[in-house]
């Protein structure tokens, strides 16, 4: 997709699209609204100040619409979702998860419970650009943000999800 077609793309495409990029559903409906953009650097930059914009309750929205690492990694990106643009989401995941892939069972399980005790203290998914990460490099960091107390945490997370986002934009625009 190049720029010209997002912003020609209709407002519920749109945000459909921009909902791939960040599960924040306030965020997805403010860059829809925000076009037309240029290019991509107005792209990154607006999607970085309504990201910087969004409270609380708009991070946790988008954390936990991401899979829980080491449970849900065989998403099938082929599967039919309904609407062509709900596709991107699921390939995006399966390529940043990639990196997984032949991990052992008992070391994805490992990181799943990890990933649910992060989840029962912080009341949201773990959220981390992962993309070429290890399942030992996911491991380590998990282990370092369940130190953090949940203020720092949910700025942690979302500064991952601002580097999630914008490499999905990139994509995107590829």
């Amino acid at each position: 997709m190049n720029i010209d077609q997002l912003n020609r793309l209709s407002e519920a495409d749109a945000i459909t699209v921009f909902g791939q990029c960040c599960g924040a559903s306030a965020w997805a409906e403010r860059m829809a609204y925000a076009r037309p953009f240029e290019d991509l650097g107005e792209v990154l930059e607006t999607a970085g100040n309504i990201w910087e914009e969004c409270d609380v309750d708009d991070y946790e929205e988008a954390f936990n619409k991401h899979p829980l690492i080491g449970v849900e990694r065989h998403l099938d990106p082929s599967r039919p979702r309904g609407n062509a643009w709900n596709d991107l989401g699921a390939k995006w995941t399966a390529a940043e998860l990639k990196a997984l892939e032949g991990t052992g069972r008992d070391v994805l399980a490992q990181l799943a419970a990890a990933n649910r005790l992060h989840e029962e203290k912080f009341g949201h998914r773990f959220v981390v650009s992962a993309t070429g990460k290890s399942a030992q490099e996911l491991s380590a960091m998990l282990e370092e943000r369940m130190k953090l107390d949940p203020e720092e945490e949910i700025l942690v997370a979302a500064a991952e999800q601002l580097k999630i986002l914008r490499l999905r934009l990139k994509k995107l625009l590829a």
